[in-house]
């Protein structure tokens, strides 16, 4: 076994989310993989395993962690200005061959992501809260790997989150089961989703199944957390727009209130073929998702080229709300209930009871916080 198995493996403890069966087997419901996990195997995941006919799971340790700008996870609906400490473990359940985070979401996979053990730092939920404090943060999220396999620690530090007045959320493919929503959802208040295509055979290349994530946003939302949707436009992969157009009207199917992000791939770990996405086809993408009917689209990761996609208008009257430049914001006109000042129309999403309270022309970069 190697040197990063032995250090994860003695991080663990026993599961919740998961059924014995007969030979000492076990059922994960962490994913929607649903993995059956022999005596002495381990899941999809590869950080979920059975031992004994009890499932391992990880527990009391990050691998990231910073504070960021909410509007980096992406959410634009979700007190905007503020800081949410953001911490990530090792493993993943997909295997995307552009992802950013491949050191971390890879690892037990790709041998080359090995290095990945020296990230590991053993932490508490008590400290986590301190570092909270200390960054100033509102928000607490679990990212940069796939949060659903490490749902028993997330909702270890969630618990101690919540009951100090801190919002908690997910960055999420979306493959969920109803048993892991179930018992994330008393912690968590938002859920960000990555709808990655709206090809079935493009996702299972990707080690996923695109039903078992539409199903998982419309889940989130109807359990009543509030959710965000991006989809990383790749040249090639899913930027026709019959695609675009698929995932525009799926969304709006659900609720024409759900921000839908379309942000720029950039060459990134294995993908290197397609070009990087321009601004043009980032535009093309948001005006399908506005004529599809939602009221909130916004164009990531190219600021200063995407226009009026960067800011929060209000859908009734287009009053300009939140004025964003990157990951900062500029102006904010939203009141403390929730409305537009000019119309009084309702806006969708978490936000902050003081507008006077929210920070503006911050730096816009992540706070280390070790």
């Amino acid at each position: 076994m190697s040197s990063l198995a032995n250090v994860l493996d003695s991080l663990t403890v026993e599961g919740t989310l998961y059924e014995s069966l007969p030979d000492d087997s076990v059922r994960c419901f962490a994913c929607g993989h649903r993995c059956l996990i022999r005596e002495g195997k381990r899941g999809i995941c590869q950080v979920r395993f059975n031992q004994g006919g009890k499932l391992r799971v990880p527990w009391g340790y990050v691998a990231a962690l910073q504070s960021d700008p909410i509007e980096k996870k992406p959410f634009s609906h979700v007190m905007p200005g503020t800081n949410a400490l953001t911490f990530g473990m090792l493993g993943c359940d997909y295997h995307c061959g552009y992802c950013q985070n491949w050191l971390t979401s890879q690892a037990m996979r790709d041998p080359a992501s090995d290095i990945s053990e020296q990230f590991v730092r053993k932490i508490t939920p008590a400290q986590m809260l301190e570092y909270a404090r200390k960054t100033n943060a509102a928000v607490v999220v679990s990212s940069y790997n796939e949060p659903l396999i490490t749902s028993e620690w997330a909702v270890e530090i969630f618990k101690t989150a919540k009951s100090n007045g801190l919002m908690c959320a997910y960055v999420s493919n979306g493959n969920n089961t109803p048993e892991v929503m179930e018992y994330i959802r008393p912690y968590i208040d938002a859920y960000k989703v990555d709808l990655k295509c709206m090809d079935d055979k493009n996702y299972r290349k990707l080690g996923g199944t695109l039903q078992h994530t539409l199903d998982g946003i419309k889940r989130a939302r109807e359990m009543g957390l509030w959710v965000e949707v991006v989809t990383l436009v790749i040249p090639g992969f899913n930027d026709s727009n019959e695609e675009l157009w698929d995932a525009a009207r799926f969304l709006a199917s659900l609720s024409i209130d759900i921000p839908w992000h379309v942000t720029a791939f950039h060459k990134d770990y294995k993908m290197t073929e397609p070009d990087n996405t321009d601004s043009k086809t980032l535009l093309r993408a948001a005006e399908i998702g506005r004529e599809a009917g939602l009221r909130y689209v916004y164009a990531g990761n190219l600021p200063g080229n995407v226009g009026e996609y960067e800011t929060t208008h209000c859908p009734k009257c287009s009053y300009q709300l939140v004025k964003r430049s990157g990951y900062v914001i500029r102006e904010y006109r939203i009141t403390g209930a929730g409305r537009c000042p000019k119309c009084n129309e309702q806006i969708a999403g978490l936000w902050p009871k003081d507008p006077a309270a929210v920070g503006l022309n911050g730096i816009g970069l992540p706070l280390p916080v070790w």
